[in-house]
């Protein structure tokens, strides 16, 4: 295969995983345990609490995403880091107090934005295991 084949087929790939991903809004929280997912026993501090439309009633506990910051829906300019970072679902955000689609931990949320902006726009995606089938 030749070096243009190449990266044509890089190119299409990421072509591929940005069209996959889902727009949404993160937050963050600082207080990990206790979680409805895993009650007292801590998961570190790459996680998330999914809101009410990824919850879908705990079926998305531990399942881990993808998450990038895409800009502020505020008045905070350029937040975003250009880095991705991986978190697993670990408690629930409900509404009406959530406004998120995710509340990451303070921590995963430093890695893609910076924390002064508080609220940010995100592309996330269900990072699969095997051959599943999840729905985001």
């Amino acid at each position: 295969m030749g070096k243009t084949s190449l990266i044509f087929i890089g190119i299409v790939a990421c072509l591929v995983s940005i069209a996959s991903a889902t727009p949404g809004i993160a937050t963050f929280y600082k207080s990990y345990v206790p979680s409805a997912c895993f009650g007292n026993k801590p998961q570190g501090n790459m996680i998330a609490a999914a809101g009410d439309a990824l919850w879908k009633n705990g079926k998305n506990c531990g399942k881990t995403f993808t998450v990038k910051c895409t800009g502020s829906p505020n008045a905070v300019p350029n937040p975003c880091t250009g880095k991705n970072v991986t978190v697993k679902i670990v408690d629930h955000c409900p509404g009406p107090g959530c406004k998120s689609t995710l509340d990451l931990s303070q921590e995963a949320f430093a890695i893609i934005a910076n924390p002064v902006a508080g609220i940010i726009n995100i592309d996330y995606k269900k990072i699969k295991v095997g051959n599943a089938k999840d729905e985001v």
